[in-house]
């Protein structure tokens, strides 16, 4: 028999000791590096849910292969959250339903992992942090690279000023193809491409625009991401955010490529730090920090070197700046959940770097510059992109906080 915390007078939340019963909302591409997570001793899977059959009939078999051949599975997420016996969920799905299943599920008493990046739009992040403060919930947003040493090191480094002065850092995202707006197709039999679809604006079904692919399909489509800028981005971004110490802000300016001859996207600081999109010199890593006294390059795989060398192997002082240590992203969510305590990447976080990357999908869309106030968190000088950190929403679909 499993018993829900608040069975065990731990009013509402999982003790130290007891098992945390688990809904995997999503079980599409991304699932692969986070369905690990049931290996944990103190996780029990009791639901899976994807509103498309193959993918939910895939979750059902490979959990039942792992020995969780209870799981129920349910193409409706509202089936997953709405059930008091849960304790938390993983959210796996597109990018525009992050913030809704998270939401209501946190509303619920819910602890909740979601992928990068949080949200959808701007006005999606500020809600989640609402939520995250209202009821309490333990929010890990996906954004691992901050569970990498490499990485962190790298922040560190940077955060030390062991390079000096930061004036500019070179990341590279990559692109995608165009959407591809092909024939209208039949929609699948027991796939309901209405919810898929959710609160976006609703368009003739067709394979590709459905498709989990890293490469293409849906990420490719305005409608449902940010496309590269919500895809590499919430990870590279992330990371700059980290190691210039700016969690609790932002930038105040943002350039789209091609903008007055601009050759590459940027954002920028109110100190002047610029950020670089896709800059090519980076010495074949993913992000390279550009000091006064020197640089910094990393990428994952543990790539990591410095100038002046030996930096990636001086120990830090007991007076240096000694950032959030996780080693296992998932981990750092399922300790916090008994603990308490704040993992990592909380709501709080992963809206700031979401923002970045909402913001730079603005101004490319747009083809103009932003200015942006941190503070207040609102574009400064122009109504119509302004009205972009929000989306008009289909009947059906409100966002409820």
């Amino acid at each position: 028999m499993i018993l829900r915390a608040e069975t065990l007078g731990l009013n509402g939340r999982v003790g130290p000791n007891s098992r945390i019963n688990l809904g995997i909302i999503g079980y599409g591409k991304q699932i692969g590096a986070l369905v690990g997570v049931v290996g944990n001793p103190y996780v029990q899977p009791t639901y899976v849910c994807d509103l498309k059959p193959d993918q939910l009939a895939r979750g059902k078999q490979e959990l039942a292969a792992r020995h969780y051949s209870d799981v129920v599975a349910t193409p409706d997420y509202e089936d997953v959250v709405n059930d008091l016996s849960l304790d938390a969920v993983v959210i796996a799905t597109p990018d525009h339903w992050h913030a809704a299943i998270a939401i209501a599920a946190m509303r619920r008493g819910h602890d909740v992992y979601v992928e990068k990046p949080m949200t959808l739009t701007i006005q999606e992040g500020q809600a989640m942090v609402e939520a995250e403060e209202r009821y309490g919930s333990i929010v890990q947003v996906g954004s691992m690279q901050r569970s990498d040493s490499a990485f962190r090191k790298a922040a560190e480094i940077v955060r030390n000023g062991w390079i000096g002065q930061i004036k500019e850092v070179y990341v590279g995202l990559g692109s995608f193809p165009p959407p591809v707006l092909g024939p209208e197709e039949a929609i699948p039999e027991g796939f309901n491409y209405d919810k898929w679809l959710g609160q976006t604006p609703y368009e003739p079904y067709t394979s590709e625009r459905v498709k989990g692919e890293y490469g293409g399909g849906w990420r490719r489509f305005w409608e449902y991401g940010s496309r590269k800028n919500g895809d590499w981005g919430a990870h590279h971004y992330d990371i700059v955010q980290w190691a210039l110490g700016r969690d609790h802000t932002g930038p105040v300016k943002f350039t789209p490529k091609g903008f007055k001859g601009e050759k590459y996207a940027s954002y920028e600081y109110a100190d002047g730090v610029k950020v670089v999109r896709d800059h090519p010199d980076r010495s074949g890593h993913m992000i390279r920090f550009i000091g006064t006294d020197g640089e910094v390059f990393v990428a994952r795989g543990g790539m990591l070197k410095s100038t002046p060398a030996g930096l990636a192997s001086r120990p830090l002082s007991p007076s240096d700046t000694h950032l959030y240590t996780s080693s296992n992203h998932l981990e750092n969510w399922v300790d916090p959940i008994r603990s308490r305590k704040a993992p990592i990447c909380p709501a709080s976080v992963g809206h700031r770097t979401g923002t970045i990357c909402q913001l730079s999908a603005i101004a490319e869309r747009l083809e103009r510059r932003l200015q942006w106030d941190p503070a207040s968190e609102q574009i400064v000088g122009d109504d119509e992109a302004r009205r972009w950190q929000c989306r008009p929403r289909r009947a059906g679909y409100e966002l409820t906080t």
